[in-house]
């Protein structure tokens, strides 16, 4: 059987005094998967994600991510440098290749300069190192495939101040840098909020061609269950910190109809509580 990408055992999350953020979450996901995490507001789907992401371990039961994969978190609000460009805040993504390629550029300038033999075979077996480690990883190519990205997320100028820019751009600009780093598993809350209609599809568009390209693993944290529907395979229902339902979108849709969600998690608190009423013998 497949290794999970990621495991999660009887997970729970208390806040001073005693309030359930999360309670008793048990969750598998094979790499490659392609899941929403559905639930109205304070449902516990951020705190999901955060714990998930390696930033909240102050948790009762285990989460425990496959070893040495690559995990991207997108934040509802996004955690940009509000001194830096639009460019800047991007490149960070790429971070590793971009000192690669400098380094490489530093040995090219150093062999202008006097040195002894030993010192000039050590640059170029360092070089040569780092020219395979370029390739390996299409550095070379970090120019187009800084333009490629801007053009797809519809990126603000790349020398925009972020500190001027709207939630929404922020939000395109965090995103895009996200991508370009190339995570094995995506976690991302409210990827398309504080967007226009327009943008927010072109964004699924891009999200769901990458995952095809990758073959990444995408949790999606939405209170949208047409979002969901169209890019995800599998749903986790929320509400109150609990899972009340896992199907596909197509068999929750056949279930619960496109009522509006409250509706539906009411319905959900509705068929609990009448099956508890019966185990108790209690009738309307």
């Amino acid at each position: 059987m497949s290794q999970y990408v990621y495991t999660m055992n009887r997970v729970g999350k208390i806040v001073p005094p005693k309030r359930e953020i999360l309670k008793d979450i048990s969750l598998s996901f094979f790499p490659g998967a392609k899941i929403g995490v559905l639930g109205l507001n304070g449902a516990g789907k951020s705190t999901l994600l955060r714990i998930m992401a390696g930033m909240d371990t102050e948790i009762n039961g285990e989460a425990r991510p496959q070893p040495g994969i690559k995990i991207g978190y997108l934040p509802q609000e996004p955690e940009l440098e509000e001194t830096l460009t639009v460019r800047e805040n991007v490149e960070k993504g790429i971070q590793e290749i971009i000192d690669l390629v400098n380094e490489f550029n530093a040995i090219s300038d150093k062999f202008a300069e006097p040195m002894g033999d030993e010192e000039m075979n050590a640059l170029l077996e360092r070089q040569g190192e780092l020219q395979n480690e370029i390739d390996a990883v299409g550095g070379w190519q970090i120019e187009r495939t800084l333009d490629i990205a801007a053009d797809a997320l519809r990126l603000p100028d790349w020398e925009a101040a972020v500190s001027n820019l709207s939630g929404g751009e922020k939000r395109r600009v965090a995103l895009c840098r996200l991508l370009l780093s190339k995570p094995d598993m995506l976690l991302l809350d409210e990827p398309t909020a504080s967007l226009d209609p327009e943008t927010a599809d072109w964004v699924r568009t891009y999200l769901k061609n990458f995952q095809q390209d990758r073959g990444a693993t995408i949790l999606l944290a939405s209170h949208n269950m047409s979002e969901v529907e169209r890019l995800c395979d599998d749903v986790v229902m929320m509400k109150e910190g609990s899972i009340v339902d896992r199907a596909s979108p197509a068999d929750l849709l056949t279930k619960y109809g496109r009522a509006n969600l409250e509706d539906v998690f009411l319905d959900i608190a509705r068929g609990r509580q009448n099956a508890e009423d019966s185990e108790v013998g209690i009738t309307a």
